[in-house]
């Protein structure tokens, strides 16, 4: 038999082969959807992927109009903010995503998601909103940090739900179309922003006032929709399920390995904290996003400081997006056509090194702005992190913790970057780009890592020899991917 094969004993007492190194359980590489499931699907992705968009879309807008409004005298005058200052609100903001993370876990096992995001959607609009009144540092300081705060439901909300609705095999897709919907975000967002920072002033509302106020009502009145028609479990009356439907979800939630239940199993959170990949998991996303918080905030001002100004300056941050949205789905293509997952992060993250280098190295110029543009590559590489997070943890309060630690250091990362591009540094800030540098590295690294492990584990499990007599567990049960002897892990 081939190493990367091995036997398994299926429901009916046949014997199949799997792919060791890359199938899923029970599905394997070359499932092939029948056409009521292809039906079935197309019914979830109706339901709920305009909604999983929408969210990704104005969240990404909401936490970048600062950004924007950085740009404008009007800003510093009206806050009475220097630009250092500027950098600590930037930071503060996932200050408020750390805050949330604990409470979050909690609420996302506790009670309905859909609920939960409408409800908080409402009060993080509220909260953008009432920014636009704000007078001095600390003032946007506080509302920055209550804005991370709730807007840090949106990501592991998000995954929670894909990783419930969707087979491993078709997660990838989604998070990259969440993540494509931050770059959609970018550009619209910035064709958006020229728009309204040409708004007049009206009495005390000056433009960069505009943009919060504009955010913050529209951010309002989606809460009030998800709250209603967010789809929420595979059961979900909006996806009006037929008999048959019904039992093919129950067969998706099988292969997907997410049992949703309201109790908390510490158990499950012991063996997370026992495993290494766990913390070569949680330092990648720690590494990675110092460079992300820092490009996020910081975009417009490294591109101001090349001699654009005004208006030129957020027109020349839509190829960000832009760029981010082709390598996003570059990356996301490749990983599902070769069923691979950590390989096709190791060279996202080699991208985005090389476009930190052409950064650091190239004192000004055009030249500057290419490398800028790939170094949002590092973005796919997290989303394909969070993929591999999703496809190999199971068991569902192991995987709201990993997904939950992990926007824990994703906040660390964040808050840190900017603080690394300080003004005396400016306009090449080669301290903290050499910091990123390194980072991007290190990553690197550990990716490698957790692929071997991976590899190495699915290995021990075929030479067991008592796992060919073990048939599948006809009820589905809240295992995790240790307990689970059938369960292989996609590298």
């Amino acid at each position: 038999m081939d190493e990367k094969t091995e036997k398994r004993s299926s429901m009916d007492g046949s014997i199949e082969k799997i792919d060791i190194e890359h199938a899923s359980i029970p599905e394997n590489k070359n499932f092939i959807a029948t056409p009521a499931e292809k039906k079935l699907v197309k019914k979830i992705n109706r339901a709920f992927a305009p909604l999983l968009c929408l969210i990704l879309f104005i969240q990404f807008c909401d936490k970048t109009t600062l950004s924007m409004a950085a740009i404008l005298p009007q800003f510093y005058k009206d806050t009475h903010i220097s630009q250092d200052q500027y950098s600590w609100v930037s930071s503060i903001f996932y200050l408020g995503y750390l805050s949330m993370q604990l409470f979050n876990n909690y609420m996302l096992q506790k009670y309905p998601i859909a609920k939960f995001v409408g409800i908080v959607l409402v009060i993080w609009g509220a909260t953008l909103l009432s920014m636009a009144w704000a007078t001095s540092f600390s003032q946007l300081a506080a509302l920055r940090f209550l804005l991370g705060f709730f807007e840090a439901v949106t990501y592991p909300a998000m995954f929670l739900l894909i990783a419930t609705l969707y087979r491993r095999s078709e997660q990838v897709i989604w998070f990259g179309v969440m993540f494509m919907s931050n770059g959609l975000a970018g550009i619209l967002g910035s064709v958006i922003g020229v728009g309204v920072l040409q708004m007049p002033t009206v009495g005390n509302i000056s433009p960069w006032k505009w943009s919060q106020i504009i955010f913050g009502s529209f951010t309002c009145l989606l809460g009030f929709f998800y709250f209603v028609f967010l789809p929420d479990t595979p059961t979900s009356r909006w996806f009006r399920l037929t008999d048959e439907e019904k039992k093919i979800v129950e067969e998706r939630t099988r292969d997907n390995a997410v049992v949703p239940t309201a109790s908390i199993n510490y158990n499950q959170i012991r063996e997370a904290l026992r495993e290494p990949r766990f913390y070569c998991y949680m330092l990648i996303s720690l590494f990675g996003n110092f460079q992300n918080g820092a490009l996020t905030n910081f975009s417009t001002i490294i591109i101001k400081n090349l001699g654009f100004t005004g208006v030129n300056t957020i027109l020349l941050n839509i190829p960000s997006g832009a760029m981010s949205l082709l390598l996003i789905a570059l990356f996301t293509f490749i990983s599902k056509k070769k069923n691979e997952i950590i390989y096709v992060a190791v060279a996202a993250t080699t991208v985005s090194l090389v476009g930190l280098v052409i950064l650091t190295a190239i004192p000004n110029g055009g030249g500057r702005l290419a490398g800028l543009y790939l170094a949002w590559s590092n973005t796919s590489a997290y989303l394909l992190m969070q993929a591999s997070i999703t496809s190999n943890v199971s068991g569902y309060t192991k995987k709201i913790f990993y997904t939950s630690v992990n926007l824990i250091f994703y906040t660390f990362g964040n808050f840190i970057g900017p603080l690394l591009l300080v003004e005396k540094d400016s306009p090449r800030y080669l301290t903290g780009m050499g910091v990123y540098v390194a980072c991007n590295i290190m990553n690197i690294l550990l990716f490698l890592f957790i692929r071997y492990s991976y590899v190495k584990q699915n290995k021990k499990r075929q030479a067991d020899n008592e796992l060919a007599e073990i048939a599948l567990p006809g009820e589905l049960e809240d295992l995790t991917d240790v307990e689970n002897k059938h369960f292989v892990y996609r590298p």
